[in-house]
């Protein structure tokens, strides 16, 4: 037994241990997540040398750059939900946009990354643009979304931003911390402020009614500068909605180095794990809403400071952002709990931890992919798998026309397509309107020789045998992730007294 003078003894020594301790910046492991609003490969690392994107370049000189990661789904709320489960939206719930009118939700039930870092004993926060819920499954202990503030200030005010990470990471006391910088920009302005610009590109600059944002130096860029990509119409119009685009942009970079700066500063940088990636594709055709690849391919840059040997190299590994939460999971060690929805199958992760690539190149070459709604009014539920250069997307309501979300109508490229078709006028664009509504069941594409997805060759009887492999694992990975719309269009789910579809005899 210790005498006072022991345990006096050892008090002291364990309060300077503590006090030593105290202030250390790398005493845990931390992480940042920055995710872009319909971001996508406008940047310097990925090639494009006309947008200055000069913050992004240097977190990818820290990074492991992926060529192949891609959203699970390509709309906002659903896709957010996603990377903060590990599940697809039609396992977590937030089936389309969780906006004011129609609140989309996941299920109470669900057991998301924030929930369990909270109950870990990891502090956790979140910047920008949240537009998922319920709140009691996405909890953070630090938030300034647009659930308490204007979306435009914490989302596009890079100054308001700065100063709202200083303040977290003041905050964080004692603990690890988590926490999620979720950017407004680039996304469009919609029609609710068309005052901003297209792309809200006029928000702070300085004008007559615009505002000011300290922080910002905006760069203009001229229509005729601007990389086309295969996917959008060579049009004037065009050309001059990408042009604003590459201003939010640049807007998004520097506030990134803000963001960069405050975690050096706090002293932070050499142990946090710096995630960068967007929510799905930019909002033009073929983009946003949409399982091809303008829609679902994303940026990805992952920086560890515990692997440095990786920094700037580029993977071809195939990511999903469903691979987000396991990659953060494993980050801080703590375990998926075994639980289940609706008292049926254990709820398990199909996403993996990233952290083995940041040691050696992995083989990982299959990517799943799960679309039912972005607006209410926009049911076209679609299945896709990846698996290296085959692409196949399954449209569950291909005899429906494809649906067409609000802000993208109103953009000046859809309105120029529009105007375009109806006086029958070239559109100067790879595909037509009608065969952009109107799509065939069945999508197979073969990046090897078509990488603009040009050519179906899902009738192709030479892909007939990679045709059914690729359809025999979407319906696994349905099956294991409880797809509700795991039988549809031809069939009907009953699940007594096991799990099967029934024929409906429709001629689909």
């Amino acid at each position: 037994m210790q005498s006072p003078v022991q345990r006096c003894v050892v008090a002291l020594l364990l309060l300077g241990l503590c006090n030593a301790r105290k202030g250390d910046p790398t005493r845990f492991r931390n992480v940042l997540l920055i995710v872009a609003d319909d971001g996508g490969f406008e940047s310097g690392v990925y090639n494009n040398t006309v947008i200055k994107t000069p913050n992004l370049d240097a977190l990818a000189q820290r990074s492991l750059i992926f060529r192949n990661a891609f959203t699970s789904v390509s709309s906002c709320s659903p896709s957010r939900a996603s990377l903060l489960t590990g599940l697809p939206q039609h396992q977590n719930g937030m089936y389309g946009l969780h906006q004011d009118v129609h609140h989309f939700n996941s299920f109470d039930s669900v057991r998301s990354l924030p929930l369990l870092l909270n109950q870990a004993g990891i502090r956790t926060g979140i910047i920008g643009k949240k537009h998922v819920g319920p709140e009691a499954v996405y909890p953070f202990d630090f938030a300034y979304t647009e659930e308490n503030s204007s979306v435009l200030q914490v989302g596009r005010n890079i100054t308001r931003i700065k100063l709202l990470v200083r303040k977290f990471l003041q905050s964080v006391d004692e603990k690890p911390f988590f926490l999620y910088v979720a950017f407004h920009d680039p996304h469009r302005c919609g029609h609710s402020q068309p005052q901003y610009g297209t792309f809200c590109e006029k928000f702070g600059n300085g004008e007559p009614g615009m505002g000011w944002i300290p922080d910002w130096k905006p760069e203009l860029y001229h229509p005729d500068q601007v990389q086309v990509p295969y996917f959008v119409q060579d049009t004037p119009a065009a050309h001059e909605d990408l042009a604003a685009q590459y201003t939010t942009v640049g807007r998004m970079d520097q506030g990134l180095g803000l963001v960069l700066e405050e975690l050096r500063h706090a002293g932070f940088h050499n142990s946090t794990l710096v995630i960068y990636t967007s929510d799905n594709g930019i909002p033009f055709p073929s983009g946003r809403t949409n399982l091809y690849w303008p829609g679902t391919a994303e940026p990805l840059l992952v920086s560890s400071p515990e692997h440095p040997s990786r920094w700037g190299q580029v993977s071809s590994a195939y990511i999903s952002l469903l691979d987000i939460t396991p990659t953060i999971l494993d980050w801080f060690s703590v375990p998926y709990p075994t639980y289940s929805l609706f008292g049926k199958q254990i709820v398990q992760l199909t996403g993996k931890s990233l952290l083995p690539a940041l040691s050696l190149e992995p083989k990982w070459r299959t990517v799943f992919a799960s679309q039912s709604l972005h607006e209410v009014t926009m049911h076209y539920p679609m299945r896709a798998v990846q698996h290296g250069s085959l692409h196949l997307i399954h449209n569950l309501q291909n005899r429906t026309s494809f649906p067409i979300d609000q802000d993208f109508y109103v953009s000046p490229t859809f309105q120029d397509l529009l105007n375009r078709t109806q006086a029958g006028q070239p559109t100067h664009w790879s595909k037509t309107l009608r065969s952009y509504y109107y799509r065939d069941r069945w999508e197979l594409y073969d990046h090897s020789t078509d990488p603009t997805e040009s050519h179906n060759v899902a009738s192709d009887p030479r892909y007939a045998r990679a045709l059914e492999e690729l359809r025999g694992l979407l319906l696994k990975w349905q099956w294991e992730t409880s797809d509700p719309w795991v039988c549809a269009p031809d069939g009907v789910l009953e699940d007594k007294p096991v799990p099967k579809c029934w024929p409906l005899h429709n001629e689909l």
